[in-house]
């Protein structure tokens, strides 16, 4: 499936010295991060804005140039598989700072995630990561709230090994202002109430990941009712940041079943990622077929040194 900003003509932008296309009449062109949220909400495709405007935008400086945070998404969904892998495999690719959330000892949580967001400040795109779910850098013992607030999608702190998207503002937003390891490929990902699909395509044009289930149950959430939060740690010029995603939950389900569950792990980027974690089992299938979020951007934050 093609995505809406390849059929799309296009205009260049500036970003921090790196010139980057984006679809002529998008979002993006249009406003610049600063949205007219009324406008918005006339289209078909938003099921509401209230959102949003209880979250106001601020203009800070950034490796990318001035720009306003956090980056709205207006309409978006998601698919997460959560694993158990050897907490000694996890570490090998966790820098020292950090520490696995084990569910039990000797044995930490991994994700793989796919996303596609239909409307949002930055136009359409599609991405897919391979995360670590890590110990908050507030404290250093594991708390059980964490590990059950993570499970339940409510707040997660994470380490994230690999990030690809489908488009190229979306790759130098994320790679020279957030510090994610991010880049472009060929990524669909398809998700509705009866199936979830996706593919991730390596250098060659083959298979890295591709994914496919039936889609769990949905269940129905009023706006603001099911706010979660996910906190990602990455190095930017050296220090410690942490980057606030939060997400207004309007349709989800989640099963423990992974009779139907296919995952093809390939050759490229994000399947060496997650050989390298070895993962055990599939314990969580996570889909969100409707949601909202808001992207800040990331802040210095202090994260204390871990013992070996």
């Amino acid at each position: 499936m093609s995505s809406p900003q390849k059929d799309k003509d296009t205009v260049k932008v500036d970003l921090g010295g790196r010139e980057v296309a984006v679809p002529k009449g998008g979002l993006y062109d249009r406003y610049r991060m600063d949205p007219d949220i009324d406008a918005i909400a006339r289209d078909p495709r938003v099921s509401g804005v209230d959102f949003f405007r209880r979250l106001p935008k601020a203009k800070v400086d950034s490796p990318i140039g001035p720009t306003l945070t956090p980056n709205f998404y207006y309409t978006m969904s998601t698919a997460r598989l959560t694993m158990l892998a050897p907490s000694k495999a996890i570490r090998t690719r966790l820098p020292e700072e950090l520490a696995p959330l084990e569910i039990a000892p000797g044995l930490g949580l991994i994700s793989v995630m796919f996303f596609r967001y239909d409307v949002c400040d930055i136009d359409f795109y599609t991405e897919a990561t391979v995360g670590i779910a890590v110990k908050p850098a507030r404290h250093g013992k594991l708390g059980f709230f964490d590990l059950v607030t993570g499970l339940k999608n409510e707040r997660l702190d994470a380490y994230v090994l690999s990030l690809p998207v489908s488009s190229d503002i979306a790759q130098v937003r994320g790679h020279d202002g957030y510090g994610f390891p991010k880049w472009v490929t060929d990524l669909d990902v398809d998700i509705d109430d009866s199936r979830t699909t996706a593919r991730v395509a390596n250098d060659a044009g083959g298979v890295d990941l591709a994914f496919s289930a039936a889609t769990p149950t949905q269940r129905a959430y009023v706006s603001r009712e099911r706010v979660g939060s996910l906190t990602s740690y990455t190095k930017i010029n050296g220090g410690w940041h942490s980057t606030l995603n939060q997400t207004n939950v309007l349709n989800a389900g989640t099963t423990r079943s992974t009779r139907d569950v296919s995952l093809q792990v390939g050759e490229g980027r994000m399947s060496d990622d997650l050989r390298s974690l070895k993962p055990k089992r599939t314990i969580q299938f996570d889909v969100m077929t409707e949601g909202q979020a808001a992207l800040h951007m990331p802040v210095p934050t202090s994260v204390p040194p871990r013992d070996k």
